[in-house]
């Protein structure tokens, strides 16, 4: 008893027998799951391909629209007003030497830690608020698709179980984010730049963007851009300096 005979009239132990089948059946487990895994990522690159597509023609459409109500604006002898940008990207231009507590302090809530570390920032009244406190470090404005998309493509990093790790695979992104259905770095860059239900989230996710010294140099950084300085807002020309810096 417990012992099964072989056609080779050996005897085999219970023990390899329980062992060759649990063998078996993890080896069928695996399988299944490569095949699942398969399928899912097949799933998913026919998924991000389709949101590809249908984010490049939102793009497009958008681009239209300014277009023709620029030309409608013209024709009826006025200007258009663009509409208020609801995305910021600040960029730290100073260290901290004679620096307040207070400023310091939302430097740091900021994720601004370093010296030309950069974060994007949703645009509201707390926001703008906090931006007026440390305007004399720091400079900001509107990114347009192609900063946000060579931002997080060339500088890219996400936060990932509390380590810093680069968008190298889309399932870094999917781990991190795919409860908000964010599965990919089209997603991650739709997210960001429309400034989506989910913008917290994904901005949490990408770790401040650590960027080069500007080519060319930067003018006066104590003085505002207004002034030919380079700190606070610089509105739609922070796109000119995030080329130089990245």
């Amino acid at each position: 008893m417990g012992e099964e005979e072989v056609k080779t009239g050996a005897i085999v132990p219970a023990s390899v027998l329980k062992k060759r089948k649990r063998s078996e059946e993890w080896a069928l487990a695996k399988k299944k799951a490569l095949q699942a895994t398969k399928k899912k990522n097949a799933d998913n690159r026919k998924l991000m391909f389709k949101r590809a597509q249908e984010y490049a023609k939102e793009y497009q459409e958008q681009e239209l629209e300014l277009v023709r109500l620029k030309r409608e604006a013209k024709l009826k002898g006025g200007f258009y007003v663009n509409p208020e940008a609801k995305l910021l990207f600040i960029i730290r231009i100073r260290g901290i030497n004679a620096m307040h507590p207070k400023t310091r302090k939302i430097l740091q809530l900021l994720r601004l830690r370093q010296i030309f570390n950069g974060v994007f920032l949703k645009v509201n009244k707390a926001t703008v608020n906090m931006l007026h406190r440390v305007e004399p470090y720091v400079t900001y404005g509107y990114p347009n698709l192609k900063s946000v998309r060579e931002l997080i493509y060339k500088r890219g990093y996400g936060k990932l179980k509390h380590q810093r790790t680069a968008l190298t695979e889309n399932s870094i992104i999917e781990e991190a984010l795919g409860k908000f259905g964010i599965i990919c770095i089209e997603d991650l860059i739709h997210e960001i730049m429309t400034v989506g239900p989910h913008f917290k989230e994904a901005n949490n996710f990408l770790w401040p963007f650590q960027l080069s010294a500007p080519l060319g140099g930067l003018k006066k950084k104590r003085n505002h851009y207004v002034e030919g300085g380079d700190a606070g807002n610089r509105e739609h020309y922070i796109n000119e300096l995030i080329r130089r810096m990245n």
